[in-house]
């Protein structure tokens, strides 16, 4: 089907369904809103909210439509900035890590691997869903423009393989989970909430000596996004313990607050506190 039905069936019969009918985790938008912009008032937390779920459905849609269009498309809808010097740091290094968010359509990101150089392969970090026929179809999306998923219990495993055997790798993970307490190292404000952050692309970026990356994206029009490879550290074996988690956190809410419905509101993102020791 054409783009356009699939987005038709997204405003029309998704929408209403899951906004309106199953009212999916709206009290846990209304909330993370709330405490995200107390200096907004309640209407404009309530359009960006209506905002964010006709994204979360075009999201649903283009990742499926993606699935049947060609390379050529993928990169007229997806376009990569910055890759020249990405290459070229990945190239001097042997590899790198891109830490991106639940942000605009998180799925087609997967799509990087064909603005890589030759040679150089994309490994997607992802948690196995326990249901097989989505796990699988979620696989097969990922990997569809070329890239390889690995399971998070796994990458460690393959980074060391890909490096023995001297082919360059660049790692996408996506770094914006709520992290538990009390494994949590690196805490700051982040939306004016006290927040832990996932320090894995820190730690990775620093053990093999990779450069480390933001992905900032935007949404140009529905359906057409750009990609910024922003570097957060072009030598991180040279920063101070949570520099590089930091530059992400601050990264990210910057990326936030310039578009605010394209980020995954409907995640519990401050269940869990700082512990006390």
């Amino acid at each position: 089907m054409p783009l356009s039905v699939h987005y038709w069936i997204a405003d029309y019969i998704l929408y209403p369904a899951v906004y309106y009918i199953a009212r999916y985790r709206r009290k846990m938008v209304t909330k993370n809103l709330q405490c995200s912009f107390p200096e907004k008032d309640d209407e404009t937390r309530r359009q960006i909210a209506k905002d964010f779920y006709h994204q979360f459905c075009y999201t649903f849609v283009e990742s499926i439509y993606g699935y049947s269009i060609t390379d050529d498309e993928m990169r007229r809808r997806v376009v990569f900035e910055g890759m020249e010097e990405v290459n070229r740091l990945i190239d001097a290094a042997g590899g790198g890590i891109f830490m991106l968010a639940h942000f605009g359509n998180w799925e087609w990101m997967a799509s990087l691997q064909q603005w890589l150089s030759p040679g150089v392969t994309e490994l997607n970090v992802y948690r196995r869903i326990k249901s097989k026929a989505m796990d699988k179809l979620m696989l097969d999306l990922r990997a569809k423009r070329g890239g390889v998923c690995v399971e998070k219990q796994r990458i460690l495993r393959e980074m060391v393989r890909y490096r023995a055997e001297k082919k360059p790798i660049i790692v996408g993970l996506i770094s914006d989970q709520k992290p538990r307490p009390e494994v949590t190292r690196t805490w700051t404000t982040f939306l004016h909430q006290e927040t832990g952050f996932l320090d894995g692309g820190e730690v990775l970026g620093k053990k093999f000596g990779y450069p480390v990356f933001f992905l900032v994206i935007s949404r140009e029009q529905r359906g057409f996004y750009r990609a910024r490879m922003q570097t957060l550290a072009a030598t991180p074996k040279e920063t101070a313990e949570g520099e590089i988690t930091l530059a992400y956190a601050r990264a990210l809410e910057q990326n936030i607050l310039a578009q605010p419905a394209l980020w995954l509101w409907t995640h519990n993102r401050w269940k869990w506190g700082r512990v006390k020791k």
